[in-house]
Parts: C-alpha cells; structure tokens; sequence
C-alpha cells in the first residue's frame, strides 16, 4: 500500500472550468498517483465516471487510452469537451447517468471520484457545486451504485479505481465490491486537512459518529478491484 503526498502540478495545468465545476483537488491527484500505476496505451477502453474538469480524463488519453467520460452535469460536460479541444486529445463526453450511458459497453479501466462527502440531505442534490461532492447521510450514495455496477462494466481482467474518504468505510467498500465477484483492496492512502465543507458540518458529523470532536484531517483512499 502506497502512501501519497498530494501536490498540485501538470494534471491541473491549464485547464478551464465553468462555474459549479469541481476543480482539481487532493482526491484527484491521488487517483492520478493511482493511475499512474496501471499499464494504459493504445487498446485500452478507458471509463471516467463523474469527469469534472475531464483532467483525469485528459490524462489517460495522453497516454494514448481511448477514454469515453461521463458526468451527469451539463457545465461538467462542457467544460470537459472545452478542455479535450484545447489540449487536442481525443475525448468522448457523455452527459448523464453512467450506467444508462454505458449499457452494454465493458472497459479495461473504469476510473471515479464520486461524490462522497455525507450529506445531512436523503437524497442527491440536481444541481450546483455540491453535486460533485454530496452523497447522502453516510457518503454512499454513488459509492454503492458503483460498487454495483462494476462487473458489469469491467471485462476480464479489468480494473476499478476508485477514491473516496475513509468516513465513508473504506471497508464497506472492499466488502461490496468483493461481493460483486472482484478483488478489491486499498492500494493507496492520504491525509489532507478538512476543507469549508467538512468544517461547516462538524457537528451534524460528530453526532453522526463519522468525526471525533477536534478532527481536523481527512483520510482518502483509494480502491483498487479487479475482475477476475
């Protein structure tokens, strides 16, 4: 298991992003660190669930992946595409939910930051910046679909990458996604300092259990299966 120091650098350079976009962040690079890992080229089918900016999109393809992106927010999508014209990369920017947008489409490498922040609100939110990071009251809204939907999007042999705050159990995760047939493990690990977002709610998370009184860092990880 790798652990990460998280540095801004070439995956953000660069790139423009239309309001309520998530930019770039701590999360984002440690799954770059993770992906970086992974043996991608001409050949590979690539899936980014929950592209943002498209930067990890982005990244894939200049390694020469065939990347197919999807984000259920239109800004996310422009913003994607405006980024994949600019640096010249082949990029297909899917708008909507990924599973119906992928139906019957398999992948080597199926890459995602999914909202994964928890929300007092039951249900997700359909518009504005806290699309990209709220998912309902344990953080697990999109983690689970994901979880889920995995095999079916993964051949033989393919890989999910997959990172998300260790508030959410990380080994919930493992447990789902081995459930589903894959081996899974935690394959890298980070801490950052609690942004606005954790700070604002942390009472809601202290009375939640999901904070101790005066945590002030975040662990992420990231999720590596594969189906075997």
């Amino acid at each position: 298991m790798t652990h990460t120091a998280l540095t801004s650098g070439a995956l953000s350079a660069d790139l423009v992003a239309l309001p309520s976009v998530y930019r770039p962040q701590g999360d984002t690079h440690l799954l770059a660190a993770a992906l970086a890992q992974e043996d991608l080229g001409p050949g590979t089918d690539v899936l980014e669930i929950g592209t943002g900016t498209g930067a990890l999109a982005l990244h894939a393809a200049r390694r020469g992946a065939a990347v197919t992106a999807v984000d259920v927010s239109w800004p996310a999508v422009v913003t994607a595409r405006l980024n994949a014209l600019r640096h010249h990369l082949p990029l297909h920017v899917l708008h909507g939910d990924f599973a119906k947008r992928t139906e019957g489409r398999c992948f080597d490498l199926v890459m995602t930051n999914p909202p994964y922040v928890p929300a007092p609100a039951t249900s997700l939110p359909s518009y504005g910046p806290h699309r990209a990071w709220d998912a309902g009251p344990d953080g697990r809204m999109v983690i689970d679909r994901v979880c889920d939907t995995a095999p079916a999007l993964l051949r033989p042999g393919g890989v999910l990458l997959m990172v998300h705050s260790g508030m959410c159990g990380q080994k919930a995760t493992v447990k789902r996604l081995t459930a589903a047939g894959l081996s899974a493990d935690v394959t890298v690990r980070a801490s950052v300092p609690w942004g606005p977002v954790l700070r604002s709610r942390r009472a809601w998370l202290e009375r939640r259990g999901l904070a101790r009184a005066g945590d002030e860092w975040e662990e992420l990880v990231v999720i590596r299966a594969q189906h075997l």
